[in-house]
């Protein structure tokens, strides 16, 4: 495959910091395109000193300039889950969908040959059938129905000289450079180390999940793939053994931890719950996850124990988001040589 130039969109972020640091390892040059609202100070460290072009910049208004010589973008830019997206439903929909439109279209037109879009298993919405990537999709939030359209945007650009892949990403876990605790297992054990409990909600709900070093391999078995084989493509990343009922993830999640501790689930009005299949990506790509829910509970619960991993209100909660999505540099309109988008 050789070295490859590579532009990570959002690579400052929660899988992008990870992606990153993973492909700068496997020879490749980065660029990380990112509005860096979080900090730099993973990605601007000696570790990656002239390994790692950073361009503070945001996916609906950059140069076009900056994917000259780009082989493949990677395109995770994005509000990044159900809670952040309702905050600002017309905000998710301009940078989730529009935004990741935009950054194809112009891919296209500047002759990159290759583009991968970070999408989610969220747009399955509620299923009673375990679902693959020819069933039904049925999302129910700004975040998972931005997510669809920018599926079906960026895939109808697919064409001989430029191949368009869609990754759906099941729900993710472990550490980070760039950690979140709003994600379920890592919500999990933050509660677990702080109160020695675990409280859930949406107990018979059921989701697949993901360790964030597999969602990494995902990307470099994508970008190593037969062009052939992934064009057009839309490929669920995860598990079948890793779709988990709540109620049985925060179990397995405790065990993992601890032998004395306390469980409570509950209802709730949240009616997000499908089964997905992942024969397509380990037919086709050979992907097949290492890890799973115990590895990450632990060296998470780990990194907190010891003090390696700090949090914060930016880790934790919603007003950090509100604080960014208010913020008036983000109201700039969208377009592509001219046209408003």
């Amino acid at each position: 495959m050789g070295n490859l130039n590579i532009l990570v969109t959002g690579g400052a972020g929660y899988v992008g910091s990870m992606l990153v640091s993973s492909l700068v390892e496997d020879g490749h040059n980065l660029k990380c395109l990112d509005r860096f609202f979080f900090g730099d100070e993973y990605l601007s460290s000696k570790k990656f000193e002239d390994k790692v072009e950073l361009v503070r910049d945001d996916i609906r208004w950059f140069d076009p300039k900056i994917l000259k010589d780009v082989d493949i973008v990677m395109d995770l830019a994005a509000l990044s889950n159900d809670p952040v997206g309702e905050l600002n439903a017309e905000k998710t929909f301009e940078i989730n969908h529009k935004g990741r439109v935009r950054v194809a279209t112009l891919c296209k037109e500047v002759g990159v040959p290759q583009y991968i879009l970070a999408s989610s298993a969220s747009v399955y919405g509620q299923q009673k059938e375990i679902v693959d990537e020819d069933s039904q999709v049925n999302p129910l939030t700004a975040y998972s129905k931005a997510n669809r359209l920018a599926e079906l945007g960026v895939l109808q650009l697919n064409d001989n000289d430029f191949t368009v892949s869609v990754l759906r990403f099941s729900s993710i876990y472990g550490l980070s450079p760039r950690m979140r605790f709003d994600l379920a297992v890592n919500s999990l054990v933050l509660d677990l180390y702080n109160t020695g409990k675990i409280t859930v909600y949406g107990k018979n709900n059921r989701r697949p999940f993901l360790h964030i070093k597999d969602a990494v391999r995902a990307y470099q078995l994508t970008i190593a793939a037969d062009k052939s084989s992934i064009a057009g493509q839309i490929f669920n990343v995860g598990a079948d053994e890793q779709n988990y009922s709540i109620y049985d993830l925060a179990k397995e999640t405790g065990d993992a931890i601890m032998n004395d501790y306390v469980l409570e689930a509950q209802d709730t009005p949240d009616n997000r719950s499908y089964v997905a299949s992942f024969a397509k990506i380990r037919n086709i790509l050979g992907f097949k996850p290492k890890y799973v829910v115990k590895d990450g509970s632990r060296e998470i619960h780990s990194a907190l124990s010891s003090g390696d991993l700090k949090y914060s209100i930016k880790h934790i909660t919603l007003k950090w988001y509100k604080h960014i999505i208010s913020d008036p540099k983000l109201s700039k309109e969208l377009s592509i040589n001219g046209k408003i988008l």
